[in-house]
């Protein structure tokens, strides 16, 4: 496994300090892998973003006027003007585009595209409907190879770096359920997570409330990005990357947002509980519809409800996730910009030989396998089944790879 390489490669493991007026730093396990192994391919496709000129770092000080929560002395800066990132997959713009039309067949037009036919269900499928669809998969892999199968190259390419892992909870680590408040994580992905933290920091990035991952994870050393990275939140307990005496980091650049996130909470919840099968969660920050459970003809149904109460509050925005509706703030935030917060909490703003690896499965993760393609650190694993539009460079089907391929002890 991962962890366990760097363990046996790195020459020394020192901690991580964390003091007040101080960025943090950092000597993490180096990977050290003999000379004949080869560099995992790189994609020469040139992107439109790249060249584009990096965001404004800004102060403390002009955080604390946008309501960002940080320690009371921490020196940290960080990114929050920049625009909007063009890269973002396209079947995911094309979704997000759909639903800024405000057409209710728009809309489910979007709902049906987020929600691809479940594997399970394949069998049911005629022969060549299903050979058809395994062709494409096989295809796409071919861009976005296995990560479990190309293991060595992964490895290989974060020879020499400091590795920082970034994890979606939601299809991940957990498979995706029927009914949200039970999308529980295994005891051995559980363990998996806790080995993987002991070598190198790593983060939950989700969009469920903070608190709600941390009630599934229960690991009090990890970092929490909930609500879209809108609510971060560092390791409570000490590890080797923390000191026990050094203030969490806190980030939440969206808390004039809440009496507004309430408002539509409880709008939303007396719309829709007409609509069987629908649910609506609250994640602090942001919000989520779930129509999983909902009949594809009452769709439309759900989508007009959930519009007639968003009309009305324009500083909301909607975006798609797999079977859900989010609904959070227009802020230019996202769990790109949560990655790029903790990479900077961390001393790695403008290093060199930092590696970050980002492993999700929904087009909100598109965000941060962008951002990973235009520092051109590091890379983005996709966990999907099926093949789809994404920045990620390495892919997994399912949460089992992951635990096998990055977390497993051994």
């Amino acid at each position: 496994s991962l962890p366990s390489i760097l363990c046996r490669r790195s020459y020394a493991v020192v901690s991580i300090t964390i003091t007040i007026n101080t960025a943090f730093s950092s000597s993490l396990p180096s990977l050290s892998l003999s000379p004949g192994r080869r560099r995992p391919r790189r994609r020469t496709k040139q992107r439109a973003s790249r060249g584009r000129k990096r965001s404004p770092m800004v102060s403390v000080a002009e955080m604390r006027k946008q309501n960002v929560i940080v320690p009371e002395e921490f020196a940290i800066t960080r990114v929050m003007a920049a625009p909007s990132r063009p890269g973002l997959a396209v079947s995911c713009k094309k979704m997000f585009s759909q639903l800024d039309s405000g057409r209710i067949g728009a809309w489910v037009d979007s709902m049906r595209a987020s929600s691809p036919t479940r594997v399970k269900a394949a069998p049911a499928l005629a022969p060549s409907i299903t050979a058809s669809s395994d062709q494409e998969y096989d295809g796409w892999v071919g861009q976005h190879p296995s990560a479990l199968s190309n293991f060595d190259d992964v490895v290989a390419a974060s020879k020499g770096k400091r590795v920082v892992l970034f994890l979606d909870y939601d299809g991940t680590l957990s498979p995706i359920v029927d009914d949200p408040d039970r999308a529980f994580m295994s005891d051995s992905m559980r363990e998996a997570v806790r080995d993987a933290a002991r070598h190198f920091p790593t983060a939950i990035v989700s969009g469920r409330c903070r608190d709600k991952v941390f009630s599934f994870v229960q690991l009090r050393e990890l970092y929490y990005a909930g609500s879209h990275g809108m609510d971060i939140r560092g390791p409570v307990k000490a590890t080797k990357h923390t000191k026990a005496k050094a203030k969490a980091v806190s980030f939440q650049p969206a808390t004039e947002f809440l009496p507004m996130i309430d408002e539509v909470y409880k709008a939303l919840v007396e719309r829709t509980k007409s609509i069987q099968g629908s649910k609506v969660e609250n994640n602090t920050f942001s919000l989520s519809v779930h129509f999983r459970c909902v009949e594809e003809k009452k769709w439309s149904s759900l989508a007009e409800q959930v519009r007639s109460v968003l009309k009305d509050y324009p500083k909301l925005r909607l975006t798609l996730g797999r079977k859900v509706l989010e609904i959070r703030p227009s802020i230019k935030w996202d769990k790109g910009k949560a990655l790029e917060f903790l990479l900077e909490s961390l001393g790695f703003a403008h290093c060199s030989n930092v590696f970050p690896i980002y492993i999700g499965d929904d087009c909100t993760d598109e965000d941060a396998f962008e951002v990973l393609r235009d520092r051109e650190q590091g890379l983005g694993i996709l966990v999907s089944r099926c093949a789809k539009e994404t920045n990620a460079s390495y892919s997994l089907r399912e949460p089992a790879e992951v635990r096998s391929d990055f977390c497993m002890p051994t």
